[in-house]
């Protein structure tokens, strides 16, 4: 047994007894850039807790408030959680969003500032104990950024109705200045976890970091889920009972949506299976057809990847593909579409992308994923994995052929080129490429 293996299995053994320990973070090994803005948001987070703590008294219906609030996010989380872990496998790199809003804005709008916060950390220490999908970091980072659109939130309603908060105001005008709070308070954190992303994966089209457009109205709903919380807890506070029965039927009712996604999804890497990639390929090629526009193909294979699975087992094998593929789709565009094609293949295809510049993404994808060290599990404990490498193809329509199936072969005698010529380099198929009989 080597010094490094003994030295690699005794750090990530400390690792994962301790992850949840500040000092144990993985944030502490990111690029200065986001070390800086993440450590800056809570240094600033912290500066207003403190500045807001006697900004209002806190009396005894405050604290039964807080107690119904946090009861209700509780129940909530316990519910829908299956459906929270299956929501976020395919949420990296994008804002991830859910409907903890409806509680945390109702705590913002009711409760004082201390025990508003206390409402935010206490509902993300939850989701994290029993999710756990995120590194704690970023956990924190995000309730951080909720305090602070909080406190935004708090501004606007001040400015709009004074000596109101906390508390519903009354009135149109009331309507007015709790809509505006809300929409301050998406803005902070939706600006705030952007930029996070963004700087986290400078590499990835920056439109990734802004999400999907459905995503953003699930926020939408649930801030005025938060508003009608706050508002019936201080008129008809029993009804909030039926209001978190009403959540929760809805929100299984995701569940649809999710058996759907699964049907078309790989379990072992969170992509999308052979069956749906081919799907969608055949109708963007249609469109390349139809506009005239280009079509790049990219096929991957991991080299030697046999040998992972021979000398460490299947659980280190699938833990290296799970790790090839978070880089993948780290690196496409959010309208490419990257799937695991079987075993250690996987196929990209990049709409609206020239010859050059598909070539140009297939050799980031090689450097990133020769970059790549892996912590995977042996019968011996843990162990990082750096030698992973892979070998590519590249066709493009209409170059390397007229029809898919053309592209597909094209692309495929490329990736056993790649692998004739030493493996971990990129083949493009040539122009016209002669297919066999």
């Amino acid at each position: 047994m080597s010094i490094r293996y003994r030295l690699a299995q005794r750090r990530h053994r400390r690792r994962a007894d301790a992850s949840w320990m500040p000092t144990k973070w993985a944030l502490w090994s990111l690029p200065r850039s986001v070390l800086g803005y993440v450590v800056a948001i809570e240094v600033i987070t912290v500066a207003v807790i403190a500045a807001t703590l006697d900004l209002v008294a806190v009396g005894s219906s405050d604290w039964i408030w807080l107690l119904v609030l946090g009861a209700g996010s509780a129940i909530h989380l316990e519910a829908a959680r299956d459906i929270e872990r299956l929501r976020k496998v395919g949420a990296e790199g994008i804002p991830y969003v859910n409907l903890k809003g409806m509680w945390t804005f109702a705590g913002v709008l009711l409760l004082p500032p201390p025990l508003a916060v206390l409402l935010i950390v206490s509902t993300y220490v939850h989701s994290w104990l029993r999710i756990r999908r995120v590194s704690p970091y970023r956990s924190a980072f995000t309730a951080a950024t909720l305090v602070l659109a909080g406190a935004a939130a708090i501004v606007v309603l001040a400015a709009i109705r004074p000596g109101i908060y906390p508390g519903y105001p009354p009135g149109p005008l009331g309507l007015v200045a709790v809509v505006a709070a809300g929409l301050a308070y998406w803005f902070v954190n939706y600006a705030l976890v952007a930029a996070a992303i963004v700087l986290s994966n400078p590499d990835s089209p920056g439109r990734n970091a802004l999400g999907r457009l459905s995503d953003q109205l699930i926020v939408a709903g649930s801030l005025g889920l938060g508003i009608a919380t706050a508002a019936l807890l201080l008129s008809q506070p029993w009804t909030v009972a039926v209001l978190l029965l009403t959540i929760l039927g809805l929100h299984r009712a995701l569940l649809v949506d999710q058996f759907q996604t699964a049907s078309r999804t790989d379990p072992k890497t969170g992509l999308v299976n052979a069956a749906f990639w081919n799907e969608v390929a055949r109708r963007e090629f249609a469109a390349a057809e139809r506009t005239g526009s280009g079509l790049g193909l990219i096929y991957l294979d991991i080299d030697h990847f046999k040998t992972v699975n021979d000398a460490y087992g299947h659980l280190a094998g699938d833990q290296a593909l799970k790790a090839v593929a978070d880089e993948l789709r780290h690196e496409i565009r959010r309208d490419d579409l990257v799937g695991r094609l079987g075993g250690e293949e996987f196929a990209i295809l990049l709409p609206q992308t020239s010859a050059t510049n598909t070539t140009l993404t297939a050799e980031r994808i090689r450097l990133r994923v020769a970059g790549l060290a892996v912590a995977i599990t042996t019968t011996n404990g843990p162990l990082v994995c750096d030698t992973i490498t892979c070998s590519i193809g590249v066709a493009t329509f209409p170059e390397s052929g007229g029809s898919l199936d053309e592209l597909q072969m094209a692309a495929d005698l490329a990736m056993y080129q790649a692998k004739g010529a030493g493996r971990n380099c990129v083949k493009t198929a040539p122009s016209d490429v002669a297919l066999p009989d």
